[in-house]
């Protein structure tokens, strides 16, 4: 491995499932990696047992392979890590950056009320912290102590932020960091750095509400006498009320959007969208994506979700595919809503009928939904479009097209031929004609050309449907 080579990380919790928010934090450092001929390590941080579950992790997985945001290394897992961990703690107590704390809880809130009464901001006030000429308390008995951190006490700790500028903190205002439980578990500022360094980390692209933990972390960095990464905090998303996004506030899972029909292209054109952008481009393929992909043009404020714009989107990602690559798509949308695989793969109409189609769906259960009526018996038609158009005065044409149906040649042309020289006969103009049979055929008074329509219905469900009025 070369020092100077790209290395990013994607490092979720598996305490809910992952929602567009978060796999935002995926997206950039693995479009950063692909654009510079680098490695996105998926690492799972699961340390919080409580709250940590198998289901997430699943749904990790599965959203990332949907939206083929593949990963180099990995997936380790944190708890798997646990004995490397502790194993650089006790390097880190023998050089002095590390001490134990006999503080109780009830200690810790007493002190805590006390600096609230008096305005002062709540802090661990060193009370364990080994120093020169100092005399620590008696160690109480039955006591296992947390490990603190030595905090350096003066200067200043700060980072260019390829987001956010120039970031600084006064080391006075930060206190000594819990960094190992009672039990000797290591806690996450301290976990997460550990890894960065094994896996030699170069750019640490996440969230903005890890901000307040970076300096913490950058001290822990140059105690383990590691190179600090390069940091880009992302501003957050909101959902379509302005608040953060998160399961409480009613985000969905990404994998419901897969299963919803989005585009995995077309998600990852609207994430990218959500707090990066290339002048005034909206529509982009992966490609382009990846290719301009840089951290000079991230966002600084929030980026807010949009389902609207998510769809429009997603529709000109289907306008866009090539035919046979959205029928393969399709396919198991359209096995969901009552298709039988046998019928589907008979003929090749789902291929045509995805491009008739595509341009009037914004996701794939739309398209799936018009595909299931050229395989089914009989469609659900629409009241309103029928009370409008299939009419006592409509019948009489009506009728005169079923007969023709029965025996013109089951081209799009031959239709087309036939539906012009009937209207001629009757002496009326296609409404009158096309929109009944519409209704009647596949339910809807909305469709595209009707001779193309009825080509790719069959000549024997059209007869079946315009008998049954």
């Amino acid at each position: 491995m070369t020092n100077n080579k790209i290395r990013t990380r994607f490092a979720p919790s598996p305490t809910g499932f992952i929602h567009l928010g978060n796999i935002r934090s995926a997206l950039y450092p693995w479009a950063f990696a692909r654009a510079n001929g680098g490695d996105f390590v998926l690492r799972i941080e699961d340390t919080d047992l409580e709250r940590s579950t198998l289901a997430s992790v699943d749904v990790i997985l599965e959203g990332m392979e949907w939206l083929q945001l593949d990963h180099d290394e990995g997936p380790f897992y944190q708890m798997q890590r646990m004995d490397r961990y502790k194993q650089v703690l006790a390097t880190l107590q023998e050089k002095g950056y590390v001490y134990p704390c006999y503080m109780s809880m009830e200690e810790l809130d007493a002190l805590r009320e006390k600096q609230m009464a008096a305005k002062e901001k709540p802090r661990y006030d060193g009370t364990w912290r080994p120093e020169e000429g100092k005399v620590l308390p008696a160690i109480p008995e039955g006591v296992k102590p947390v490990l603190r951190f030595k905090t350096p006490q003066t200067g200043v700790v700060g980072w260019d932020d390829k987001c956010k500028g120039r970031i600084e903190f006064q080391n006075s205002e930060l206190d000594d960091l819990v960094i190992a439980r009672p039990d000797g578990t290591p806690t996450y500022n301290f976990c997460v750095c550990v890894d960065d360094m094994d896996m030699n980390i170069t750019h640490v692209i996440r969230g903005d509400d890890h901000v307040n933990n970076t300096p913490r972390q950058i001290h822990i960095f140059e105690a383990l006498g590691a190179t600090v990464p390069t940091f880009a905090h992302l501003p957050t998303v909101l959902n379509e009320q302005g608040e953060k996004m998160s399961k409480r506030n009613g985000a969905k899972a990404v994998t419901q959007y897969r299963d919803e029909g989005y585009l995995p292209d077309a998600m990852v054109n609207y994430l990218a969208r959500l707090g990066w952008s290339h002048g005034d481009d909206e529509i982009f393929s992966r490609a382009q994506f990846l290719e301009w992909f840089n951290l000079d043009h991230l966002g600084r404020s929030a980026g807010q979700f949009d389902e609207a714009k998510l769809r429009w989107v997603n529709a000109q990602h289907l306008k866009a595919m090539d035919d046979a690559e959205l029928a393969q798509l399709v396919k198991p949308f359209v096995v969901k809503v009552g298709v039988a695989e046998s019928l589907i793969d008979a003929d090749d109409r789902l291929v045509r009928i995805a491009a008739l189609f595509k341009d009037r769906c914004e996701t794939l259960v739309d398209l799936a939904n018009w595909a299931k009526v050229f395989y089914v018996d009989s469609v659900e038609r629409n009241a309103e479009d029928y009370a409008k158009h299939v009419t006592e005065a409509a019948n009489p044409v009506l009728d005169a097209f079923a007969a023709v149906v029965e025996n013109v040649e089951w081209t799009k042309e031959a239709i087309a031929a036939a539906i012009k020289e009937l209207l001629k006969a009757q002496g009326v103009k296609m409404p009158v004609l096309a929109m009944p049979v519409r209704v009647l055929t596949v339910g809807t008074a909305h469709t595209p050309s009707v001779d193309a329509v009825l080509e790719l219905l069959g000549r024997e469900k059209v007869i079946a449907r315009l008998k049954k009025r």
